[in-house]
């Protein structure tokens, strides 16, 4: 009994100090509490539709009201001059609705005619994304509620769907995948990263280093190599494997790549940071990974940041991760390359000051 009890102490203290243990048996559960139930609880959340309103009669001023007053739906508006199909795909829209030019004079001859032909508005949307299914049910909501106040139920109106032009021909692993390969150049950069430097750091071997000729940018870019070619083996067979598996017609494009870099630059960048100013493994495990957590549920790896509520979407619009994301959807699916060379030089700006950061806090000489 006195060897169970002496072995029992023994392994509790180890767990206790553990900071890896205690993060994974009491942060990591919060963590997931709190992130899950912030972005799913709110049920009042309003989704954003962008409308061009190409009629500009009575009945398409009274719809786009209506949808204002659902308490779901805010209209933005999208100029009558613009085109559409650009319009779309140079702001990477994931929603849009779109009011014809004879929707008031349709809307007036079905009122007068039961027989006529319903007065259609056509909502363009990403399917894969749950903003287009409220967005539906709010939109076909508003139409209810009209043809009930003026025609006494009887339809006079309707909303057609349809996928976006930009996202036509693609199926829900097309739009999936490139959150999946920005969550895999966080992960295996930042976590493998921090993991090396706090245990070199730990066990001296930075001190080691400083005894050698090579230099310290010369060992940071040995582990930006590496990290590079197997960051970019990894995203040719996660592209082969969607494409034999689930038939993706998504495209690898240059710009897919300079990401791939540039993610791996920076989350490098972040775990040096970590790990130079951690003195244990675990301590850099532990913050590494509440860092990281976060970052993979709210840079929209998994889930739309369109709906989340507005102040977590306000939290995803500081997370590196957003930008490696919304980069690589905009070259991989929407042919965005304007936005998409915007989300580039963010990655690459964030990159270069968590590096000089980094440099500066990394010393080999140290104990």
């Amino acid at each position: 009994m006195s060897r169970l009890t002496g072995d029992l102490k023994a392994f509790a203290k180890m767990f206790t100090r553990s900071k890896a243990g205690l993060f994974f048996t009491f942060l990591l559960p919060i963590l997931f509490i709190v992130l899950f139930g912030a972005m799913f609880s709110q049920s009042t959340n309003t989704v954003t539709i962008p409308v061009q309103n190409l009629d500009g009669g009575q009945a398409s001023i009274s719809f786009m009201n209506a949808l204002n007053q659902t308490g779901v739906i805010h209209v933005q508006i999208i100029p009558a001059s613009e085109d559409l199909n650009t319009y779309i795909k140079d702001h990477s829209l994931s929603i849009a609705l779109q009011i014809p030019q004879n929707f008031t004079s349709d809307f007036s001859r079905r009122m007068s005619n039961p027989q006529a032909p319903l007065a259609t508005a056509t909502l363009y949307g990403d399917p894969t994304k749950s903003t287009y299914q409220e967005a539906q049910g709010a939109t076909n909501g508003a139409v209810e509620a009209m043809s009930f106040h003026l025609a006494n139920v009887t339809s006079v109106m309707e909303v057609q769907a349809q996928a976006l032009p930009s996202a036509k021909g693609y199926n829900y692993m097309d739009l999936f995948l490139p959150g999946i390969i920005g969550m895999t150049v966080m992960t295996v950069s930042l976590y493998s990263m921090t993991n090396i430097c706090s245990n070199y750091r730990s066990k001296g071997y930075f001190k080691l280093l400083s005894t050698t000729t090579i230099r310290k940018y010369e060992w940071m870019l040995t582990k930006f190599i590496v990290y590079s070619v197997m960051l970019t083996a990894s995203l040719l067979v996660s592209y082969s494997v969607g494409v034999l598996a689930f038939g993706m017609t998504s495209s690898i494009t240059l710009l897919t790549f300079a990401f791939i870099l540039a993610g791996a630059f920076l989350f490098i960048s972040l775990g040096m940071l970590i790990g130079t100013g951690i003195k244990d493994e675990e301590s850099g495990v532990a913050i590494a990974n509440a860092i990281g957590f976060p970052m993979m549920f709210l840079s929209g790896s998994f889930f739309s940041i369109e709906s989340f509520p507005s102040f977590l979407q306000s939290v995803a619009a500081f997370l590196p991760l957003t930008y490696l994301n919304n980069g690589l959807r905009d070259t991989m699916v929407y042919g965005n390359d304007a936005s998409a060379l915007l989300n580039l030089a963010v990655v690459l700006v964030v990159g270069v000051v968590l590096m000089v950061a980094a440099s500066r806090l990394m010393s080999w000489k140290e104990e």
